[in-house]
């Protein structure tokens, strides 16, 4: 991170400059401007990647893209929604389509199975991307030809994913809180 920058402008001077109170002072007043200055280009780098973008990157990007979002968005959130959309690139292919669930919610973090008879696309979304749900149905409503149809569902946990817990504990908690909440 460049703001952990130690600035003496002082430094830059030759030497017999560096004995004059007049340039001491110059440096010394100097020294918080470029300061600020440094922050600021560091500013300008992290906006260039969405993971490290602030919220005037991220208003930048939601610019750009022609993306209007909701008061209640948190950054992760519209973080999400720009990479989903810069991830669509023609042509949408089923392997294209895996490849952008896979950027989105992570290798095991979604299941995909196309019905070519029934002209059915099943898409399940882990627990993780919980929250991003209706972003990946917009992403599929934008790239699934209009002829199929998409039946979109969380991914919900298997059995075996709650083995190491007790009856007792297990107990407290709904079958649907079971299945698919993080606890």
């Amino acid at each position: 991170m460049l703001l952990d920058r130690e600035i003496n402008m002082l430094n830059y001077l030759p030497e017999f400059l560096q004995d004059f109170r007049e340039f001491q002072e110059l440096a010394a007043a100097e020294n918080p401007e470029i300061l600020a200055l440094w922050g600021r280009l560091d500013n300008v780098m992290k906006e260039q990647f969405i993971e490290d973008a602030t919220e005037d990157g991220v208003k930048r990007w939601e610019a750009i893209l022609n993306i209007n979002p909701k008061g209640s968005d948190s950054l992760e959130l519209r973080k999400f929604r720009i990479l989903t959309r810069l991830n669509e690139k023609l042509p949408y292919t089923y392997k294209k389509l895996a490849q952008q669930l896979e950027t989105l919610c992570g290798e095991s973090g979604y299941s995909l199975e196309l019905m070519n008879n029934e002209y059915k696309l099943i898409v399940r979304v882990a627990l993780a991307a919980k929250s991003m749900l209706a972003e990946v149905e917009k992403l599929l409503k934008r790239i699934v030809p209009v002829n199929i149809c998409i039946d979109l569902n969380l991914l919900y946990k298997q059995n075996a994913a709650l083995g190491s817990y007790k009856h007792a504990h297990l107990r407290k908690y709904t079958h649907e809180q079971l299945r698919s909440e993080v606890f």
